[in-house]
């Protein structure tokens, strides 16, 4: 007569959940596998929208894992009662959500005011015509610091226009280095979404995620410029005309809705210097402070210096300098600054929501106890962390198109990986790094970004697939071998 299973098993962890027949670390395994396959099944196949897709699945991998539902929901007569979904969401919204406001608020003021057309107009005419590929590049490189890629595409694509027809030359040439910049800076600086939600999923100070993004993807951009003139050569595109058309009349769109909201465009260019110093500002703040810490005993000096670097403090004093050199003493209303800033946050709850749901997916991978068995899984496999984050977000990237989405899971399955350690801050943001290279890797048709860059600048999928794809990998692998090799010495 058989044993009853309750008999033949060790007691779980958790009470009153869905559990698992199989227990111990291959049922856990089990259910991390098959959380992740539903995931990718749930965005690839079903389309369901990403943010409804992570927290369906945490709640799923959750209760298969054999946690209860008060400890998923809490409850109401529990005051005490944690829901790890409130928690999970919470804990990393209240880090993201603050930075990714302010940053989308700072890059829609520094758009609307013709920021981007000043930079790379000086640009333009500092490198003159044969250099006009880097001086594209470069406006890409630092426009992209505060401003999201698609946003970046949108302003920038008729500089691109007008810089090709007026060389008569491939079109590939002047967008491909431009778009190495957008890139890189979406995937490797804060205050984009990725770097900012891995950093506080891993817990790093934004400092050195800072510092290492611009190390890791320096690098990461020439190597893709230098891929971008090759390419260029060897592969005509034509410029659009019906998107330089297209371009025209939403421009023209633009200016009639900036004078409707009060804004009246002066003709007179916003001056360079102060684009540089508006989206210079919190950088240098936040790396003053990260090395203030390091540098400095504690002392009123490195408390204020501290203060001032604070991420939500910095990116609140660059807005409101944008606000008053590139908007009141330009002739802005207030009331056109308040509604500029409010329409620009309305693309932002979506990417939030995503974020937030990783953080829950993170959170109940810990609570379950299947981080810990990936963990253990990972660690006997040998093979670096680094290399780790790397490899699964570029699986996740591949398989289902997003970059947060890779981002945030990713972050959430590596978490348990670096909380062993004593890893210092320096190397877990090489860790993410790698995890944000892995989520730019070989961007293809189930990617938005794909037909964006297609349509935009008229290349058709097979070309895109040569130039657009490859430049995406190349960023990716770069950016990853540099954080690599500097993890030796970290």
């Amino acid at each position: 007569m058989s044993l009853p299973l309750a008999a033949t098993t060790e007691t779980p962890p958790h009470t009153g959940g869905l559990l698992l027949l199989i227990d111990g670390t291959a049922g856990l395994l089990t259910v991390a596998a098959l959380g992740i396959a539903l995931l990718l099944f749930l965005i690839i196949r079903v389309r369901l929208q990403p943010f409804v897709a992570l927290l369906g699945v945490s709640i799923a991998v959750g209760l298969l894992a054999g946690l209860s539902v008060t400890e998923l929901f809490g409850t109401v007569q529990r005051s005490d009662a944690v829901s790890t979904i409130e928690s999970g969401m919470g804990g990393i919204l209240g880090h993201v959500a603050i930075i990714i406001g302010l940053g989308t608020m700072l890059g829609a003021i520094l758009e609307v005011s013709g920021g981007a057309e000043v930079l790379a107009s000086r640009l333009l005419n500092l490198f003159g015509e044969k250099r006009a590929p880097l001086a594209m590049g470069l406006t890409g490189l630092i426009f992209g610091i505060p401003v999201f890629f698609d946003v970046g595409i949108f302003v920038l694509a008729p500089i691109v226009y007008a810089a090709a027809k007026r060389s008569g030359k491939s079109i590939l040439l002047y967008c491909l280095p431009l778009l190495a910049g957008l890139s890189m800076t979406h995937a490797f600086l804060p205050p984009h979404p990725g770097p900012v939600a891995a950093a506080g999923l891993l817990h790093v100070d934004l400092g050195w995620v800072i510092l290492m993004g611009i190390v890791c993807g320096i690098p990461a951009v020439l190597a893709a410029w230098a891929f971008s003139a090759w390419v260029g050569r060897r592969i005509f595109v034509a410029v659009p005309q019906d998107m330089v058309e297209a371009a025209a009349e939403a421009k023209q769109a633009v200016i009639e809705e900036q004078r409707a909201q009060g804004v009246v465009p002066r003709e007179d260019p916003v001056s360079l210097g102060t684009v540089l110093g508006i989206i210079g500002t919190p950088l240098v703040l936040i790396l003053a402070a990260t090395f203030s810490s390091i540098a400095f005993d504690p002392s009123t000096g490195r408390s204020v210096i501290e203060f001032f670097g604070s991420p939500f403090v910095a990116l609140t004093i660059a807005l409101l300098l944008a606000y008053y050199l590139l908007g009141i003493r330009r002739g802005w209303s207030r009331k056109s600054l308040e509604t500029v800033s409010t329409a620009s946050l309305k693309p932002v709850g979506n990417i939030l929501l995503v974020v937030g749901a990783g953080g829950v997916f993170g959170a109940v991978l810990k609570a379950s106890g299947v981080a810990q068995a990936l963990s253990d899984t990972f660690n006997d496999v040998g093979l670096p962390v680094l290399v780790l984050s790397y490899l699964i977000s570029v699986v996740l990237r591949v398989a289902q198109g997003s970059a947060t989405v890779a981002i945030v899971t990713t972050a959430g399955i590596v978490a348990p990986l670096l909380s062993e350690g004593h890893h210092s801050q320096a190397f877990v943001a090489l860790v993410i790094m790698a995890i944000s290279a892995g989520s730019i890797f070989a961007s293809h048709v189930n990617d938005g970004g794909f037909w964006m860059v297609a349509k935009y600048f008229g290349i058709s999928e097979r070309d895109t697939l040569k130039t657009w794809t490859v430049l995406e990998t190349v960023l990716s692998v770069a950016g990853f071998a540099v954080a690599a090799v500097l993890s030796v010495f970290v």
